[in-house]
């Protein structure tokens, strides 16, 4: 009787199996939107656990990730999405608009990401903590470290660099807090920021930015007369390109400064589209397409892509630009997108964990130090793009 007993028990449960599988089955019939913020619910039920995080942090890859989180709840009104997203940052967000494991002492430009979808609860919710947080990010840049010409530092512990990822982390959130509760003259130092890009980054045999500068030229990456790193990690120019069309979106359209932000946005991807290969995606050093051990990369397509689709949707590209963006999602779809066969969850391969400069241990910036970072599936800086770029291509 006892054994007969366990036989019903294993079957029951491989029944209660089956049917949660079953019901687990995500509809690949919807959107790519929909299926990669299904997909990655079911990787990470709860938002903190994004990117495989071991326990609850700030940090600016939940950010990215939530933000198209946002977007996505706004088109659908899909409250689990809304939920997913609240449930993130109220873990975080005290009432006095405190922020838990946030140490503003850091001075890292890569914890105010997170802030963007701040506002967007504060539409929501109408719920004061989190206006009052956004303030508590804003207060780290009226003290935040800058260079003599008034660049924001991408770290007190990165002293005098700055690093085209900073200008997406800063940036928008920047540019969103003026225009709801500051003054509109202050924009002119979120222009500052690009200027100061557009001034000390690029690279006259390309056109386009490098991933960082060291004012200093302390750094052993930097170059002694100009202080730019070595290589054109394509990642990087998929934060500076992001960071260009979402500040675009936020700045009133009569600005002065609008004219030359829309012709140095327009340059930017008239460069980086001369190295989009023939497939759609981008490898992961930009112009080195045929040097040993370089490979398409998923998280700088999606951000490529998201940046040209946004660009026309915002009318700062004309539309036939829209052609580069098709081909970097259809790279996506068709080199780097894998379907779970079980239960239809999609995954983003080819992407790129982490790479940065300077350090320890020390990144030098070289071609080899780029290829020799891990690569991953469903890395948080690739979902995130690649759900953004869906939605903008969908518009």
């Amino acid at each position: 009787m006892p054994k007969l007993l366990s036989v019903i028990v294993f079957i029951a449960a491989s029944l209660l199996t089956f049917s949660s599988q079953a019901k687990a089955a995500l509809d690949n019939t919807e959107k790519w939107s929909v299926r990669m913020a299904e997909s990655e619910m079911v990787r990470f039920p709860e938002a903190w656990m994004i990117d495989w995080d071991k326990k609850p942090q700030w940090d600016y890859v939940h950010g990215l990730n939530l933000l198209a989180f946002s977007k996505l709840y706004k088109k659908t009104g899909e409250q689990k999405y809304f939920d997913y997203i609240q449930q993130y940052y109220d873990r975080f967000v005290n009432d006095d608009g405190s922020i838990n494991t946030y140490v503003r002492s850091k001075f890292n430009i890569d914890m105010i990401n997170p802030g963007k979808v701040l506002f967007f609860l504060y539409d929501e919710t109408g719920d004061e903590k989190y206006k009052l947080a956004a303030q508590t990010l804003r207060d780290q840049l009226k003290d935040h470290p800058r260079t003599k010409e008034g660049g924001f530092w991408h770290k007190k512990r990165y002293p005098y660099q700055m690093w085209l990822d900073g200008l997406y982390m800063g940036a928008p959130f920047y540019a969103e807090y003026i225009m709801r509760f500051g003054k509109p003259e202050e924009l002119n130092d979120v222009f500052l920021q690009f200027e100061l890009i557009e001034k000390h980054l690029y690279a006259p045999e390309t056109g386009l930015p490098r991933h960082g500068w060291d004012e200093s030229r302390d750094q052993r990456w930097a170059d002694k007369k100009t202080g730019l790193s070595a290589n054109h990690w394509s990642r990087a120019l998929g934060w500076y390109a992001m960071a260009f069309v979402d500040v675009l979106e936020i700045i009133p359209t009569q600005h002065p400064k609008r004219e030359w932000f829309i012709q140095r946005l327009t340059n930017f991807v008239d460069q980086v589209v001369k190295y989009q290969d023939e497939t759609g995606a981008w490898y992961q050093v930009t112009d080195m397409a045929h040097k040993k051990g370089n490979y398409l990369e998923g998280s700088a397509t999606a951000m490529l892509t998201y940046a040209i689709a946004k660009a026309v949707n915002l009318r700062a590209l004309p539309a036939h630009y829209r052609v580069y963006a098709e081909k970097g999602f259809a790279a996506m779809q068709d080199q780097m997108i894998s379907v779970d066969p079980k239960n239809n969850v999609i995954s983003l391969n080819q992407v790129c964990a982490v790479a940065g400069l300077g350090g320890n241990p020390y990144r030098d910036g070289s071609y080899e130090y780029y290829l020799g970072e891990p690569i991953r599936p469903n890395d948080a800086k690739g979902v995130g793009p690649f759900m953004l770029a869906a939605l903008e291509l969908d518009k």
